[in-house]
């Protein structure tokens, strides 16, 4: 396959970088393929690299039709966040959002061929997709509960619109590592690709997803599918939702406090009652 173009990956802290390459393995199939090693994390310079590759697809002589995603490191199709690059990075939460809504609202079909592990942001950024092709190795897992980090409003709001509730449910509470043909049970996903982009280039064709972005209005009816997703991730909305996720950690201490003089309360009333 032809190389279309290609969007460098600027190294960033302890990542090298890498690339973002643009082939068409099928008339108007688009496939984007990420490597930056050694797990491709979702740096500032990755998120930028990879609007950049949707903006050359969507502005440049490029025939509408069909994106797929996929990793050039077998292993992971992204690894997640470096938390650590977007605590201490200004402007890094609003740039990951811009890249969800980006493949929201995008004018062509999206399909995220995922052929490896996709965990924490890595499998929200799959979500975001239109459709999930799941691999025949690899997990899908939000790990959030097993280091401790609370779900910003944000992300818990993609996996809510996108998710049935019982899953949601598995996903978060239980940090549930979902095999490729569990997560198409529980709606995490479309379809199993153990033959990768052959897999996926079926996929299409059944579907027959060349065919949508043709009267100009797939854009507009997803931005209308995922609206309130979309208020979620800017504006207004998204910044009152931020101060109350900032504010939860002192709410959550006071009620604590609360609980604990609560509790002394209640153990020197009942020490005082006769016991049977």
């Amino acid at each position: 396959m032809a190389t279309l173009f290609t969007i460098p990956i600027p190294p960033c802290t302890d990542h090298q970088g890498g690339a973002i390459v643009c082939t068409e393995p099928s008339p108007a199939v688009y496939l984007l393929t990420f490597t930056s090693p050694p797990d491709n994390r979702l740096t500032t310079p990755f998120c930028r690299a990879f609007l950049a590759a949707l903006d050359v697809l969507e502005f440049g002589p490029h025939k509408p039709g069909v994106v797929i995603t996929t990793s050039g490191i077998p292993k992971f199709y992204s690894n997640g966040l470096d938390l650590k690059h977007a605590v201490e990075t200004e402007g890094f939460w609003p740039l990951l959002y811009q890249v969800w809504k980006r493949l929201l609202t995008y004018p062509m079909p999206t399909v995220a061929l995922i052929n490896g592990h996709a965990f924490a942001g890595g499998l929200m950024l799959a979500t975001a997709h239109d459709y999930r092709l799941t691999p025949s190795r690899g997990f899908l897992c939000l790990n959030e509960l097993l280091f401790g980090a609370p779900l910003k409003p944000a992300m818990a709001a993609l996996f809510r619109v996108k998710l049935p509730p019982t899953s949601f449910r598995t996903l978060i509470l239980e940090a549930h590592r979902f095999t490729g043909a569990e997560a198409v049970t529980a709606g995490l996903a479309d379809a199993e690709a153990p033959q990768g982009l052959e897999d996926a280039l079926a996929f299409v064709e059944k579907k027959q997803l060349k065919d949508k972005p043709r009267t100009g209005v797939y854009g507009a009816l997803k931005l209308e599918m995922y609206k309130d997703l979309v208020a979620v991730l800017e504006g207004p909305e998204m910044e009152s939702d931020e101060r109350r996720f900032e504010q939860a950690p002192s709410v959550e201490s006071e009620r604590k406090e609360f609980g604990r003089v609560w509790y002394e309360q209640w153990q020197k009333d009942n020490a005082s009652k006769p016991k049977l």
